[in-house]
């Protein structure tokens, strides 16, 4: 898997985006989170929502976003509700 939008949830906008922002490899997604992944994305595309959030760790997870568990889910909301401050 050499390509962004070879994971689960990256489609060809969010792949633009995350290379935009200068993540360029699902390695580099890994090795970021993606907690640490979604901050570089808002610092260059202001438009990064919760959902991106939930894509973003359902593709490190290899799993379909909506099936990510209610917890953390959870823990992402706090964390995306925390950057807004």
């Amino acid at each position: 898997m050499s390509k962004l939008s070879d994971m689960e949830n990256i489609g060809p906008t969010l792949e633009q985006r995350l290379i935009n922002a200068g993540i360029t490899t699902p390695m580099e997604l890994r090795k970021l989170g993606s907690k640490s992944a979604y901050v570089i994305l808002k610092e260059h595309d202001i438009d990064a929502c919760i959902n991106t959030l939930y894509a973003l760790e359902g593709a490190i997870e290899g799993i379909r976003w909506h099936d990510l568990a209610d917890d953390i889910k959870a823990d992402l909301k706090r964390f995306a509700d925390s950057e807004k401050k």
